[in-house]
């Protein structure tokens, strides 16, 4: 497996990491944890040393799956994890965002335990708090950083002045954002101020939730507890409209003899050298199909002709709900 840096934090990863919020939360119900605990291991066996969890999976379990199944091998993976929501005790359900530099040490020392690990590789704000200055949250995550519970200090959906903002505090090793051939806003404002500012860009849903994979139609059903059904972009009529995004991957993953999500996630992974997507799988097969994306070569021709066809398709459909995407880009 390719290794990569965030940026320049010297903070060296697999060119791929983990997501692993969908084996606990938000694509159905959670799925076994012995079957997840050995695909997380085959992960590692297999030269993935990223992994992405954070306490709002659950909440909390999938930290505890993730701590559990990394134990034997914790020095040989870089773990992050995300403060920055409230729950409530009584229900368990999220209550809104709290970023007090009190409430980031009470979750770095919950997640530590959780993880089964005396240090946070990385640690991202989870969503910007407009109710504390990220002056004072940065300032949080540097004492942590001095106490050695925390390595390096990342951002979620942040907007380019705030992670300014956060940098001039405490250096950023990591933005983590929504990042794929169907929702490219990061190219506007964040991707330049990211290499200005040498931080690491590392994209969630590269496969669009799942349907660049083109495993997903417009008569696809999900799972009543799946979030995927709140989404604008996975209507039916959606749905059905973004179908020429998959045809087009389609048709270079033909070229190519690869498939449509290895031609998303190489399309990432030749953007900049300091982007590292984190995919989520809960399957083996689709495991091992995602990794064989970083062997997949896109030339700057055929970088020419993905961006050439994209832009003739206008993608339907809002990314998020509207009370979550008031949560992004602040």
């Amino acid at each position: 497996m390719q290794k990569r840096k965030l940026g320049k934090s010297g903070l060296e990863v697999s060119a791929l990491g983990l997501g692993c919020m969908g084996m606990s939360f938000s694509y159905g119900p959670p799925k076994d944890k012995q079957e997840m605990t050995s695909l997380l291991r085959a992960a590692v066996e297999r030269g993935i040393t990223f992994f992405d969890t954070a306490e709002a999976y659950g909440p909390f379990t999938n930290e505890e799956l993730v701590g559990e199944a990394l134990a034997p091998v914790r020095e040989q993976v870089v773990i992050a994890t995300k403060f920055g929501f409230k729950f409530d005790p009584n229900s368990g359900k999220g209550a809104g965002l709290d970023s007090r530099p009190e409430h980031i040490r009470q979750v770095a020392d919950a997640s530590l335990k959780r993880l089964k690990s005396d240090v946070i590789d990385l640690f991202y704000q989870h969503r910007v708090d407009p109710n504390v200055p990220i002056e004072d949250v940065a300032g949080a995550v540097k004492d942590l950083i001095h106490e050695g519970k925390v390595k390096h200090f990342g951002l979620s959906e942040a907007g380019v002045q705030t992670i300014r903002r956060a940098h001039a505090v405490q250096p950023v090793t990591a933005l983590q954002s929504e990042y794929s051939l169907w929702w490219r806003s990061p190219e506007t404002e964040v991707l330049p101020a990211l290499e200005e500012l040498g931080i690491g860009f590392v994209p969630f849903s590269p496969l669009g939730k799942g349907f660049l994979t083109g495993k997903i139609d417009e008569n696809t059903t999900f799972d009543s507890s799946d979030f995927r059904n709140i989404v604008p972009r996975f209507t039916p009529e959606a749905r059905k409209a973004n179908q020429a995004v998959v045809d087009l991957l389609g048709k270079i993953a033909e070229q190519k003899k690869a498939t449509p999500a290895q031609i998303a996630l190489a399309w990432l992974l030749s953007q900049k050298p300091w982007i590292v997507p984190i995919p989520g799988t809960t399957k083996l097969d689709r495991l091992d199909e995602n990794i064989g994306a970083v062997a997949v070569e896109l030339t700057t021709d055929d970088l020419r002709d993905i961006d050439n066809a994209a832009s003739k398709i206008t993608v339907q459909g809002a990314r998020y709900p509207e009370q979550l995407e008031r949560m992004t880009g602040r």
